[in-house]
């Protein structure tokens, strides 16, 4: 991993290859490594791949009183440092809240956004008090315990039941991270604007990629998301959770791919 730092953090992340840059933004509870299977396919393309931990997760500091703002212009501050001035970004859930916010900064500057299980609607105010309950929860129990229940309904319980060392390999990671990582990342989602007018107003390809069995995207801000860009390339995916570079590595990462070729075009 690369480190640099960031308005006194430090931010690590790392970058393969020499084509054309490509993004991968990790969801909530994860980091860069989430991404380790699945970039090789972009790689084998001869794409740029570039990864990196949020902050207050993976290898990167804590940061108080973060935003998903924040994250954008931490993933601006690697582009600068590596003068890139094009890219293509692909967020998972949190990740997805994060391209948009970079496409809200410089929406110029990027070829295209994919939203990989995520959607641009902020919190309702139910979604949020139950953000702050899982921080109470973090802090009476620890969150060790909060990602061991978390995880799992991630998945569709099938996948989970066949596939175990999945879920404790990323529960065992996330379990490392500092809780102030993981509330502070409660927090920032919680605290999102809404970015559905930036997905409105973006004239570039949108890539979304939904699964038909994720619980943690509401079904109605699937489906409402899909008509707002000018250009986009949906997939639904039958019997997927929220976690589809996993449960369905080879087709996603042709759909990635197959949109990182359009939008190049």
């Amino acid at each position: 991993m690369k480190t640099l730092i960031f308005r006194g953090a430090k931010l690590a992340y790392n970058i393969e290859g020499k084509g054309f840059p490509v993004v991968l933004v990790h969801g909530f509870c994860a980091d860069s490594q989430i991404w380790e299977d699945f970039k090789q396919d972009l790689l084998e393309e001869r794409y740029r791949v570039i990864t990196i931990d949020l902050p207050g997760f993976g290898s990167s500091d804590v940061v108080p009183n973060v935003s998903i703002d924040y994250y954008a212009q931490a993933i601006l501050a690697v582009l600068e440092e590596k003068n890139l001035s094009d890219v293509i970004v692909i967020g998972h859930s949190m990740g997805g809240y994060t391209a948009l916010a970079l496409a809200a900064l410089v929406a110029d500057r990027l070829k295209g956004i994919g939203l990989f299980h995520s959607h641009p609607y902020a919190d309702n105010d139910e979604k949020k008090a139950a953000r702050y309950k899982q921080i109470e929860f973090i802090n009476k129990h620890g969150h060790p315990l909060y990602v061991k229940q978390l995880v799992p309904k991630l998945f569709p319980p099938p996948y989970g039941q066949t596939n175990p060392f999945d879920l404790d390999k990323i529960i065992h990671r996330a379990a490392r991270y500092p809780a102030e990582g993981i509330i502070e990342g409660l927090k920032a989602m919680a605290n999102r604007p809404d970015y559905s007018a930036v997905l409105e107003n973006f004239l570039k390809p949108v890539l979304f990629i939904v699964g038909e069995e994720d619980e943690a995207v509401p079904k109605e801000a699937s489906e409402q998301q899909l008509a707002l860009p000018a250009r986009s390339s949906i997939h639904v995916l039958e019997k997927i959770g929220h976690m589809g570079m996993i449960e369905s590595r080879r087709k996603t990462q042709l759909m990635v791919r197959q949109f990182v070729a359009y939008c190049l075009e």
